[in-house]
């Protein structure tokens, strides 16, 4: 045995030592997961950029729809006809603009291709998840997605939405219950706007 060997052999019996890291999820089967989840509802914490924690829960109808709901609080969240609405009652009527101008859009998709050159700028594996950042390649400037999953089977856990500002707004999802159906008014801008007037 050489000298070379020699010092080799500590870092082998150190490498065999350690458990197994869990394989990073490809972008393929996690673009598949997004695409064939339809409906699904989970209970949500969400941390806000100023540190706040909100709860509550949301509901996902892909393509292009989404309600989070908050707990003891008036405030709504909806996606749906292309356009974001928050209904804050401390602000008035609803803020609203175009869903496509926010990363949320990339989930919510019609056709989710994480594969989409220039859309991943990060692919890791993060203690037992696979952690994806992802962004709209046209559009940078409008801000990016972090997504956690797990696997086995596949499922998203949390995502972090990185706005135009800078802001950072995290979302922890409970348990995720995927299929069965979600009233169309759920996701009416106009319903809530009557209800609220």
């Amino acid at each position: 045995m050489n000298i070379k060997s020699l010092a080799l052999a500590p870092a082998l019996v150190l490498g065999l030592a350690l458990p197994a890291l869990a394989e990073k999820i490809p972008l393929n089967e996690l673009s598949r997961y997004l695409n064939r989840m339809t409906t699904a509802t989970a209970e949500f914490t969400q941390v806000n950029p100023d540190g706040s924690i909100s709860t509550g829960t949301v509901y996902i109808q892909r393509p292009g729809r989404v309600r989070f709901e908050y707990n003891n609080d008036n405030t709504l969240v909806m996606a749906s006809g292309g356009n974001v609405a928050v209904f804050d009652p401390k602000s008035g009527g609803p803020q609203q603009y175009p869903l496509s101008q926010t990363p949320l859009s990339i989930i919510l998709d019609a056709n989710v291709n994480l594969g989409r050159a220039n859309m991943v700028t990060a692919h890791t594996e993060q203690k037992n998840a696979t952690v994806v950042t992802a962004q709209d390649p046209q559009n940078p400037q409008y801000g990016n997605i972090q997504m956690v999953f797990t696997g086995g089977p596949t499922q998203l856990r949390q995502w972090v939405v990185t706005d135009d500002s800078g802001q950072k707004t995290t979302v922890i999802l409970g348990e995720m219950r995927e299929g069965g159906s979600i009233p169309a008014s759920k996701f009416s801008i106009n319903n809530e706007l009557a209800r609220r007037n």
